[in-house]
């Protein structure tokens, strides 16, 4: 069971949620967006929020300030999350101006600002679930596209209820995160893509 879980945190850790919100879009919008718009967009937002904060989180490691990919300690939270804020920032000023989609901006607005509700708490001692933080995110953002397009995606928001479920059991199994944490991670990562819904949907 501990193998499972610890599979289930690695497949769905924070870092792939800004790629996986960028290739839901691209699936599930009925809008005509050529492969140019397609590529612009994936190709840099893999790279800033994938490759990058990997090998970011190696050169930590390597220095001391990183044990795991998971982050198990407050502090070493801290300089990923400053990271990972910076690089959301590069996303949104650098890549999706350029081919710009008012849905996938405000996706991101939405990372940025759960990035940053994330970093506040480690300073009040608090470690809210970046896992669940991340799925709960783009599971609201799933939900807000299907009202968007008006388009039937229930198999996949039910799959990203499921695997919601999954991660805050994995967090909790592993002894990662409290229930608190898990909860708090979950308002933070439901709220942040409800409060910029407003300005596209």
């Amino acid at each position: 069971m501990k193998l499972f879980f610890t599979i289930v945190s690695y497949i769905f850790h924070p870092i792939f949620m800004p790629i996986g919100g960028t290739l839901a879009y691209f699936i599930i919008t009925p809008k005509y967006n050529p492969l140019e718009t397609q590529s612009g967009n994936i190709l840099p937002i893999f790279i800033l929020t994938v490759i990058i904060p990997i090998i970011t989180f190696l050169i930590l490691k390597n220095l001391g300030l990183a044990s795991t990919v998971f982050m198990p300690t407050l502090s070493e939270r801290k300089y990923p999350l400053y990271i990972h804020i910076l690089l959301l920032l590069l996303v949104l000023i650098k890549v999706i101006p350029n081919n710009y989609i008012s849905e996938l901006y405000f996706y991101f607005v939405g990372l940025l600002g759960a990035a940053f509700a994330s970093l506040i708490l480690l300073y009040f001692k608090f470690k809210a679930s970046l896992h669940v933080v991340g799925v709960g995110g783009l599971l609201m953002f799933l939900i807000n596209l299907s009202i968007h397009f008006e388009i039937n995606v229930i198999i996949a928001i039910s799959l990203f209820t499921l695997s919601l479920g999954l991660v805050a059991s994995s967090r909790s199994y592993l002894k990662a995160h409290s229930k608190s944490e898990l909860f708090v991670g979950l308002c933070i990562g439901l709220l942040s893509q409800l409060l910029t819904v407003r300005f596209w949907l």
